[in-house]
């Protein structure tokens, strides 16, 4: 059904047999084709408009991505979105608005991505910043522990992933914990690994909360344009900051650093904007055919059911249930399945044996993550997976 649009996934890499399957759509997203001829416009208006291309850059095409992320998200306020080339400039831009002389309390869980977990380490070297981990397990009981936390001592930052990166699993209730965070504590959720796969509403914490993701993973747009939503009437001052702040005031500044009043605050500086483009012709793509994150969603959660059919009949010593991380696979997990292996070795084994099934897949440490995407086909039952085709 919605393959079509995705000439690179009927093109199997070198070596591997036509019938490849692509499970590592989490990470990599195949982009749709329309992303190709919407990198030659790319080239083609910069090296025709040089520096005029800035114009468009910032009149059409910024406003239009913005809009079309408004509208997926359900946010009031286009402009708020403010963009960089990955979401760990936008969040440390946050970071460093804190005063760095005064305390810093920061609530955060034991499964955030990478970038963010190794910042939080280089900051917990100094003496005024402290991090609270809640661990994940058992999810089940994350938000009550997670929400009694953030109203119990005084945070500055509260940071959490919306989906887990590892595992896969949803947290619970984390838009109405951040409608309900203490006013004085900064509110971020992790969307990286929900937008465009999950349906969510932002409308109520579009003031409360700000909301980081980007197009490298479900929108299939590739590396480079990724955002932030701002709350209006945000007031606060970067000490990372660019020359994009004050680009409106460049001609009229005035001694003191100046910010803009709207997505430009958390801007850095100059970008290549060839993601945006893309971004823009998937958005495009998918408004012409009808293409809806619910209807994403419900084709994956079809497609997961499958999968589970299929895990369930094959009795595999570790594609089980047993080791399947969840916590609801019906309406509150993401796009891929997680497999505690047991051992980053045992990991490593099975996605090669995996791969000579010409079924690719990646791992995190002991973790074995499975992906969907709605470049499957609609009857695909992941028996390859199994070795019981």
């Amino acid at each position: 059904m919605y393959k079509k649009f995705y000439r690179a996934f009927s093109q199997a890499p070198s070596g591997s047999p036509s019938s490849m399957l692509h499970m590592a759509c989490h990470s990599h997203h195949y982009w749709p084709d329309v992303t190709l001829e919407a990198t030659r416009q790319y080239w083609h208006d910069a090296a025709l408009l040089a520096d005029e291309k800035w114009g468009p850059i910032f009149q059409e095409k910024i406003p239009s991505w913005q809009s079309a992320v408004a509208q997926t998200l359900n946010l009031p306020d286009a402009g708020q979105i403010a963009i960089a080339p990955n979401t760990h400039e936008l969040v440390y831009r946050l970071i460093s608005t804190f005063n760095p002389s005064e305390p810093l309390h920061i609530l955060t869980t034991d499964g955030e991505f990478y970038s963010f977990t190794h910042q939080l380490r280089r900051l917990e070297e100094l003496p005024n910043v402290r991090v609270t981990r809640i661990p994940r397990a058992p999810y089940s009981t994350l938000a009550e522990r997670f929400e009694r936390e953030l109203h119990a001592q005084d945070y500055q930052l509260a940071y959490a992933s919306w989906v887990f990166f590892d595992a896969g699993v949803v947290f619970p209730e984390l838009v109405r914990i951040a409608e309900q965070k203490p006013e004085k504590t900064q509110f971020v959720i992790d969307g990286y690994h929900g937008f465009f796969a999950l349906p969510i509403d932002l409308s109520r914490i579009a003031d409360k909360a700000f909301f980081t993701a980007g197009s490298y993973k479900y929108l299939g747009a590739g590396e480079g344009m990724c955002f932030m939503s701002v709350p209006r009437h945000c007031s606060l001052r970067p000490l990372n900051t660019g020359w994009f702040a004050e680009i409106s005031a460049l001609d009229n500044r005035s001694g003191k650093v100046g910010y803009a009043d709207n997505w430009l605050r958390f801007a850095g500086a100059t970008m290549d904007y060839s993601c945006l483009y893309k971004g823009l012709a998937i958005f495009d793509l998918f408004r012409r055919e009808g293409i809806t994150v619910n209807k994403i969603h419900r084709f994956v959660l079809a497609a997961q059911r499958r999968f589970l059919h299929s895990m369930d009949n094959a009795d595999h010593p570790i594609l089980n249930r047993k080791h399947l991380i969840h916590h609801d696979l019906e309406q509150g997990h993401g796009h891929f399945f997680t497999f505690d292996c047991q051992s980053a070795e045992n990991a490593g084994r099975l996605q090669s044996e995996l791969k000579t099934r010409a079924v690719l897949c990646d791992k995190r440490q002991q973790l074995l993550r499975l992906g969907f995407a709605i470049y499957h086909d609609q009857d695909e039952t992941y028996q390859q997976v199994f070795g019981s085709e």
